[in-house]
């Protein structure tokens, strides 16, 4: 049975909130999991997001493969690194996990309109090498 560890939406309608989970990769987004391994709340600003590290931890042992989003959000919150680092075996006591994430500014449409139109940085011709222009200084001077 393969095991992807991935969101399920949960909150009432234009409020989302998730919870990280380990799912059969056969079952529907808010269908049956197997278990709850932390959450992800979008609305709050910055976004918090709680991650049971030893649960999370179990279930990347046995083969389990997060989706692109909660890998990234494990990436944001410095669980990856840590989790490598345990797995090399070196100490990670110290290291703690954030809670929040940095939110990326959402595009509007003057600034696609600005990142299209915006002229792109001419690009300089290559310099001559001495040896072409020894050259041309030579061609000049036998036409005279």
């Amino acid at each position: 049975m393969p095991v992807h560890i991935r969101l399920r939406r949960m909150g009432a309608k234009k409020r989302p909130f998730y919870r990280i989970v380990a799912a059969d990769s056969r079952r529907a987004r808010d269908g049956s999991f197997l278990e709850i391994l932390g959450t992800y709340n979008p609305i709050t600003t910055p976004a918090e997001v709680k991650v049971f590290e030893d649960r999370v931890a179990s279930w990347l042992d046995q083969g389990a493969i997060p989706s692109d989003t909660v890998g990234s959000l494990l990436t944001q919150i410095g669980f990856t690194e840590k989790y490598l680092r345990s797995k090399k075996g070196q100490d990670t006591s110290e290291m703690v996990l954030r809670t929040t994430i940095k939110e990326r500014p959402k595009k509007t449409r003057k600034m696609k309109k600005a990142a299209i139109t915006a002229p792109e940085t001419p690009t300089e011709p290559a310099e001559e090498t001495p040896a072409e222009t020894t050259k041309e200084a030579e061609s000049t001077d036998q036409s005279e």
